[in-house]
């Protein structure tokens, strides 16, 4: 899982941030609204943590935009303040859960796991990318006139790599988001079901690419 966490105060940005690599997030760390803002629309996170009092641009201010572009990642937000007011507001402009400041580790933890097993993600019908067209009704991968129905595993990987483009992703990321945390897979399973998408890909005429770095992942490239 990837998180985004904003976060001006470093001593606090540092213990979070190491916590939650300890557990196995994948954390990029910024410190002020701008930065953060500028961060969620380049990237993909499955969670975003963020302070309320920032320099640059508030987190109320940047959690208002996102969700007025349609960004629907689940947000935490984090402050000092404890005010109900507060808390009614950070809520109102979309967050999905409020945690003030002190607060224990192990608190924000459970917080962020709740958060991230209730999120609500948009899927719409048909994604794109480059010439490839991925039906959610259907599950077919189209190209042009040509298409091909994708077994459940293709299209979730497909999916998945729609959704990351531009983004390399690890063979055990893959296996994390496609088969679960908990699964018995190997990562051998990413391998074979990476060289079905590539013939897949192939056979509907595409021109996107399935490309790999080594030691590093594989992204759609055109």
């Amino acid at each position: 899982m990837k998180l985004l966490l904003a976060e001006d105060e470093p001593a606090m940005s540092e213990a979070v941030t190491d916590i939650l690599e300890y557990h196995r997030y994948q954390v990029d760390a910024v410190y002020d609204g701008n930065t953060a803002l500028d961060y969620i629309r380049a990237g993909s996170y499955d969670g975003i943590i963020m302070d309320i009092m920032m320099p640059g641009m508030s987190g109320l201010e940047v959690l208002t935009r996102i969700r007025k572009e349609g960004c629907r990642t689940p947000v935490l937000l984090l402050t000092a303040k404890s005010e109900i007011e507060d808390r009614i507001q950070g809520l109102d402009a979309g967050a999905d859960d409020y945690l003030p400041k002190p607060f224990a580790m192990g608190e924000l933890l459970a917080r962020i796991r709740a958060m991230l097993r209730r999120k609500e993600e948009y899927h719409p019908d048909v994604r794109e990318f480059g010439d490839l067209l991925l039906d959610s009704g259907s599950s077919e991968l189209r190209c042009g006139e040509k298409k091909i129905v994708l077994p459940k595993v293709e299209y979730q990987m497909m999916e998945v790599l729609m959704l990351n483009h531009g983004i390399y992703l690890s063979s055990e990321d893959l296996l994390e988001k496609v088969w679960g945390y908990d699964t018995e897979a190997d990562v051998g399973a990413v391998w074979v079901y990476i060289s079905y998408l590539r013939k897949r890909i192939a056979a509907v005429g595409s021109r996107v690419r399935i490309t790999a770095k080594r030691n590093i992942g594989y992204t759609l490239t055109i």
